[in-house]
């Protein structure tokens, strides 16, 4: 988001509809070491004007929504969907072990830093059995865990993501956290992946823990579940059936498109021409 909401206001005048949808924590200032050189253009107070002028708001969880009813009256909560054609698991196989992977970007790669000493006592317990991958940074490495980084493209990302047998999703607990709204963990399980996910945020409302996915907290709990999940194929199997399952049923695009369609529906029967639709 940057600069003011000039722009925002002047479309406001004419009388169109504004719907303003937003799946982060965007009120709050958030630099990481991958964006820093763009920080000079950020504008995070715009989020609350931008709210105010907006007809409409949409969030994607509770902590979102909470936030932006204190500026207008007329939110709506959608989960953020998938798109459950495109996220079907390819066969990929290899005799590199058990895969432990994380998909994330630049500006996230330090979520999956605070599972290093994680993964390092389970390598150290099961050796060559498993291995790590990420994908999203190809600049991250990881001499001790053997990781190099891989670079996201739209044309291998399920390719990448099927190579992985246990997803997993570490989070800390802070209130930019609370706004994330579940992507990577939604992705690994439309493709049938058991995951590990922090007790983060609306983690805690997508995933039912032991039935589809784990919630780990502690660092003991997380090299407990993952163990778990290591020794046990079959459980692999049944937690990624039941994962795919709660995706199609509360997270899909075919489970929310009518949400949308209802509150489009609500402000004008024509509202392709005389809305705005801004998304961040």
């Amino acid at each position: 988001m940057t600069g003011t909401v000039y722009f925002e206001k002047q479309f406001k005048k004419t009388g169109k509809k504004i719907i303003f949808d937003f799946d982060d924590a965007i009120w709050i200032p958030n630099v990481s070491d991958g964006n820093k050189k763009y920080a000079w253009i950020k504008n995070p107070s715009k989020t609350t004007e931008i709210i105010s002028l907006s007809n409409i708001v949409i969030t994607g969880n509770d902590h979102l929504a909470d936030y932006a009813k204190k500026f207008n009256n007329k939110v709506h909560i959608i989960p953020t969907t998938i798109d459950t054609n495109y996220h079907t698991r390819k066969d990929i196989t290899t005799d590199n072990g058990i895969c432990i992977g994380w998909t994330g970007s630049h500006t996230t790669i330090q979520h999956f830093e605070h599972s290093i000493p994680v993964l390092k006592k389970l390598k150290k317990r099961y050796g060559d059995k498993i291995y790590f991958k990420v994908i999203g940074d190809e600049l991250y490495s990881n001499d001790e865990l053997k990781i190099q980084g891989i670079k996201w493209s739209l044309q291998n990302e399920i390719e990448h993501l099927s190579e992985i047998d246990i997803g997993i999703m570490p989070l800390p607990d802070n209130e930019w956290t609370k706004g994330k709204c579940g992507l990577k963990g939604l992705q690994y399980m439309a493709l049938e992946i058991p995951c590990v996910m922090s007790p983060v945020g609306v983690n805690c409302d997508i995933v039912s823990d032991g039935i589809n996915g784990f919630l780990a907290d502690k660092e003991d709990e997380w090299i407990e579940k993952i163990s778990i999940l290591i020794e046990n194929p079959e459980l692999r199997k049944t937690i990624g059936t039941e994962a795919r399952k709660t995706v199609i049923e509360k997270y899909s695009v075919e489970a929310n498109k009518e949400k949308y369609l209802n509150i489009f529906n609500t402000l004008s029967t024509s509202f392709a021409k005389n809305v705005i639709f801004t998304l961040i």
